[in-house]
């Protein structure tokens, strides 16, 4: 890769993350340590307003801002075929905001960009043989958990019992082409998984729950030691 290029990359990758740690730029591009602080030291020359925390990494002053990102042929192709697995999911939301995003990938190519993407959309074809089924509430559930707001929800389980919650949205995960929400539950008082497309309703209310450490790791590291505790009780 240039070294232009290299440049142009680190500056999207230092706005797309809070903090960039300069080994992970090494083994990214393939060069040394000492070649990311030169390059560093270089955008530093140049006006970008860098700032360092020793032992923790690189990031961009709060403010600055890359000016429009131009697309690779490959990288728009890339984005066109996940489009088109996308579309294969079982939620609407997600489905029409991912297309939102294309449709705004291709607003800035190039003419020559946008007619060759219009032929590899006319030959790429996704086709799913598992049953489908639908939801359209993964985009507001996605905003809930990086907002905390505490969702209310009707929700018909498996045995066909319906009941509104008030829950507290911490993940998604996707699995057998359906959509599971995992969040505390307050009427169960415990965590619960939910699938989206049991949701007959959902409402975003004015309330916040209090930040919380969550991962989907630990959270099934949880699940699989009660499991195996209850197995061998």
């Amino acid at each position: 890769m240039k070294r232009l290029h290299r440049l142009t990359a680190i500056l999207v990758k230092l706005q797309s993350k809070k903090i960039v740690q300069a080994a992970e730029l090494a083994d990214k591009f393939e060069v040394s340590l000492r070649t990311i602080y030169r390059d560093m030291q270089a955008l530093t020359d140049a006006g970008v307003p860098i700032g360092a925390e020793a032992g923790t990494g690189y990031f961009l002053v709060d403010g600055y801002s890359l000016p429009p990102v131009m697309f690779t042929e490959k990288e728009a192709n890339a984005l066109l075929t996940a489009s088109k697995i996308i579309e294969t999911n079982n939620d609407q939301s997600l489905i029409n905001e991912y297309q939102e995003a294309i449709d705004k990938v291709i607003a800035v190519l190039k003419t020559t960009q946008k007619k060759k993407l219009e032929i590899l959309e006319q030959r790429i074809f996704t086709y799913n043989r598992t049953a489908v089924y639908p939801s359209n509430s993964l985009s507001i559930i996605q905003q809930a958990i990086t907002d905390f707001r505490v969702l209310e929800i009707q929700y018909t389980t498996a045995l066909k019992e319906s009941s509104k919650r008030l829950i507290e949205p911490l993940g998604v995960y996707f699995t057998n082409n359906t959509w599971i929400l995992i969040a505390y539950c307050r009427l169960r008082k415990d965590y619960r998984e939910f699938r989206t497309d049991r949701i007959a309703n959902l409402i975003e209310t004015q309330e916040i729950f209090p930040s919380q450490q969550f991962t989907l790791e630990d959270y099934y590291n949880r699940r699989t030691y009660a499991y195996k505790t209850n197995i061998s009780s």
